[in-house]
């Protein structure tokens, strides 16, 4: 029997912060739930409750405006009776329950519950209020006969299918039985009343049959059999979905086993024999270079600019360098040893990409002597400094000179003329 539980709640209250005191709405919609039970003390204020395709055969449940039971097994239609104290109840399904064929169903269900507003989704007007009273001793009494009639089909459905499971439990004993008698010696499983009139099989007959069977048994594909069990004709009870639901498991589990993957075998880093191998395992991009100036080898490898440093590992070793990136590994090798002790990494804070710089454990340090400063070409000394005009021969001018139409002699004539005759007028104001 399934029953609600405060983990199955809180579960389905993510939406609440998986709070299940405040919650208003939960829906436990196709958890073979059979009984409905403390929900209204773990979620006070709890307003609309989903039970969808369950197994529940009875209603009770306080403190709700919306309760939903559509695909059940409530066939106690009496019980909608608990819900009358509930006076802020407005909506109830009940679709696709045995009592939903009752005779009189709605009218009872109107009349038992005065304060519903909604009925499997369709309105209660006040008529059909006021009609659904009248009578309602008789309706009563009709459920009430319904209610012992399908209580009794339900025990014959139990019984029948305590029936077939037990049959199905013991088949696989009786046929081992029969094959333990198979393999006594003197006798092959069957009775002979006369024995000079009747000859029986030899028993290498009997196993060649036998091997036949399980052939035959075996012919049949999964696909054939998961045909025939939802091909099979069956009532429509709780234990048949729990009987569906175990089949679906089963299958589940099967195919999760077949899927199961193997693990990969560990990646080989470096071989038996000493020889270390280059691994790209988070496949990154990089870039080796050596930096003759410095003495140094600088491994530039690209990894993700937003990865948080704490997921990453470097191993620097004289003839290779390892890097552990979400434990995904990264392994080159060197062209030239280096010096562990002296390695440094460094993450840019631009790119994010990381920065192993490596010195050189042997070889030739190149010294770097100091370069003299470089003079500029444009240079000049103090004397070239000051200008200096071209000179032109005049004797090359290719236009006319005008400064040479009026020669300087007439000049000095026109002006000396010009001032004699000058005379001076004092009625005239100066001009300034």
């Amino acid at each position: 029997m399934v029953l609600i539980t405060e983990d199955m709640v809180r579960r389905r209250a993510e939406h609440n912060n998986c709070e299940i005191l405040s919650l208003e709405e939960v829906s436990l919609h196709q958890q073979d739930i059979e009984k409905i039970e403390h929900i209204d003390k773990w979620c006070r204020d709890l307003k609309i409750l989903y039970l969808q395709n369950n197994l529940i055969p009875r209603i009770g449940c306080e403190s709700l405006q919306k309760l939903d039971l559509t695909v059940n097994f409530v066939g106690q239609l009496s019980s909608v009776e608990s819900l009358k104290h509930n006076i802020l109840l407005r909506e109830l399904f009940l679709v696709g329950n045995p009592c939903t064929e009752f005779e009189g169903y709605r009218q009872y269900v109107v009349a038992s519950l005065p304060q519903l507003k909604y009925l499997d989704g369709k309105e209660i007007g006040r008529s059909e209020r006021i009609r659904a009273r009248q009578g309602l001793d008789e309706v009563r009494r009709r459920i009430r006969q319904q209610e012992q009639d399908y209580l009794r089909k339900r025990a014959s459905e139990k019984e029948e299918a305590q029936r077939e499971g037990g049959e199905a439990q013991r088949g696989p004993k009786r046929e081992s039985r029969s094959s333990a008698k198979a393999k006594n010696p003197g006798f092959d499983g069957r009775w002979y009343t006369d024995i000079k009139n009747t000859i029986p099989v030899p028993e290498e007959n009997n196993e060649i049959q036998g091997r036949d069977e399980k052939e035959k048994t075996s012919c049949l594909s999964s696909e054939d059999q998961e045909r025939e069990f939802w091909e099979k004709p069956c009532a429509y009870t709780p234990e048949s979905r729990l009987e569906a639901h175990r089949h679906l498991d089963e299958k589940k589990k099967a195919k999760e086993r077949k899927t199961v993957k193997t693990p990969k075998a560990p990646r080989t880093l470096i071989t038996p024999n000493g020889r270390v191998m280059n691994v790209n395992e988070p496949k990154l991009d990089f870039n080796l270079t050596e930096d003759g100036d410095n003495n140094t080898i600088v491994l530039d490898l690209e990894v993700y600019r937003h990865m948080d440093t704490s997921l990453m590992d470097v191993d620097v070793q004289p003839t290779y360098a390892r890097v552990t990136v979400k434990g995904k590994i990264f392994q080159l090798v060197l062209p030239a040893e280096v010096r562990p002790d002296s390695s440094t990494a460094k993450r840019s804070q631009i790119t994010g990409h990381l920065v192993l710089t490596m010195p050189r454990a042997q070889g030739e340090i190149k010294m770097t002597t100091p370069r003299p400063p470089k003079v500029s070409q444009c240079s000049h000394t103090p004397e070239e400094k000051t200008r200096k005009r071209l000179e032109v021969d005049p004797s090359k001018h290719s236009g006319v000179d005008l400064a040479n139409i009026v020669t300087r002699e007439n000049r000095a004539g026109e002006q000396t003329s010009f001032y004699d005759n000058f005379v001076d007028n004092p009625d005239v104001p100066p001009l300034m």
